[in-house]
């Protein structure tokens, strides 16, 4: 029994249909993918990950963001306020700052080596088996070493 396939072609003009490859059928499969899904995200809902660990990684991620250090793209155009805070609170350049000590001390406790897996999963977003092969290294080795990473980061952040 044979199909009949269409496949869309994008073109400046517009979508544009055309026949399939002669010889017969091409065989698919879909996939659904949930693109607001962070890699970690993915390993915890599979369960390679423990709660912990997953708390681990998402602190370091809040940490990350909170202290302004993913590139801008462009300029800002927040109006500068002056806010007042209440007595010892900090205020948003004080927050940002921390923000930044607990993420440099996050990774500093993660060890040399670490920072790398810890920084492109969790910070940058990169799936597992994209960070291993930049990195260099074997399939599958980087969930131990993201695991080993993330251990030594709920400890910095004494999350039991």
């Amino acid at each position: 029994m044979k199909r009949h396939l269409v496949e869309r072609e994008l073109t400046p003009e517009g979508p544009r249909q055309r026949a399939p490859a002669p010889g017969g059928l091409r065989r698919s499969r879909s996939v659904t993918v949930n693109l607001a899904e962070s890699p970690l995200a993915w390993l915890h809902a599979r369960g390679h990950l423990s709660q912990r660990l997953f708390d681990a990684g998402e602190a370091l991620r809040s940490d990350y963001e909170r202290s302004a250090l993913p590139a801008n793209i462009t300029m800002r155009w927040d109006p500068v306020r002056s806010v007042s805070t209440a007595p010892g609170e900090l205020d948003p350049t004080e927050k940002q700052i921390a923000a930044r000590q607990r993420f440099d001390g996050a990774i500093r406790m993660a060890g040399r080596g670490l920072e790398d897996i810890l920084w492109r999963v969790v910070c940058a977003g990169e799936p597992l088996p994209e960070a291993e092969k930049r990195l260099g290294w074997p399939t599958r080795s980087g969930k131990l070493v993201l695991r080993i990473a993330l251990e030594r980061v709920a400890e910095f952040y004494r999350i039991t």
